[in-house]
């Protein structure tokens, strides 16, 4: 898939777990869908955002990687779990740089930014790593890691933990 076609679909998707909560009030959407707007809400939708643009690709394009489907799947297991992690040190270059962004505007628009950005650069990573031969422990290695982003996204909606990505020394 062109990666900037893929980029913009992560957007999409990304955008489809941002509202969906918000906009139905389905409970059985909490686990996969923002529901306030704490930087790890906007992890876990660019993570469940990035597994629904994955099941969607390989449902078109199965017949197009029968015989790689192994490489297929690490490398969109590797992205999901890595786009998290680069959306935050994207988003970070704003406040680092500039500061508070005071216009909704401004901070509206460079959400949209870095979301495209990261799943343009996860793509591209992505590009590359489908053409590597995993082996049988880096598979299970990502597995794992999957499988910890999972229960982590899906804990810590209901029970923060007790320590933020960001806090005050002084207030511990």
């Amino acid at each position: 898939m062109n990666i900037f076609l893929k980029a913009l679909l992560f957007l999409l998707s990304f955008s489809l777990f941002h509202f969906g909560y918000e906009l139905t009030n389905w409970s059985f959407l909490i686990p996969f869908c923002g529901i306030n707007e704490s930087v790890f809400q906007h992890l876990k939708m660019a993570f469940w955002g990035y597994v629904l643009l994955t099941i969607v690709e390989y449902v078109l394009l199965r017949k197009q990687i029968k015989e790689k489907v192994k490489n297929f799947l690490y490398s969109r297991i590797l992205s999901t779990v890595v786009i998290p992690w680069i959306i935050v040190l994207i988003w970070y270059l704003l406040p680092a740089i500039y500061g508070r962004a005071e216009s909704l505007i401004l901070d509206v628009s460079w959400a949209i930014i870095i979301t495209y950005l990261s799943g343009l650069f996860v793509a591209q990573i992505e590009t590359e790593t489908e053409k590597i031969q995993f082996s049988t422990k880096t598979g299970v290695i990502l597995l794992i890691l999957f499988a910890i982003s999972v229960f982590l996204f899906s804990l810590f909606t209901y029970k923060l933990p007790w320590i933020d990505l960001f806090i005050d020394p002084g207030t511990l």
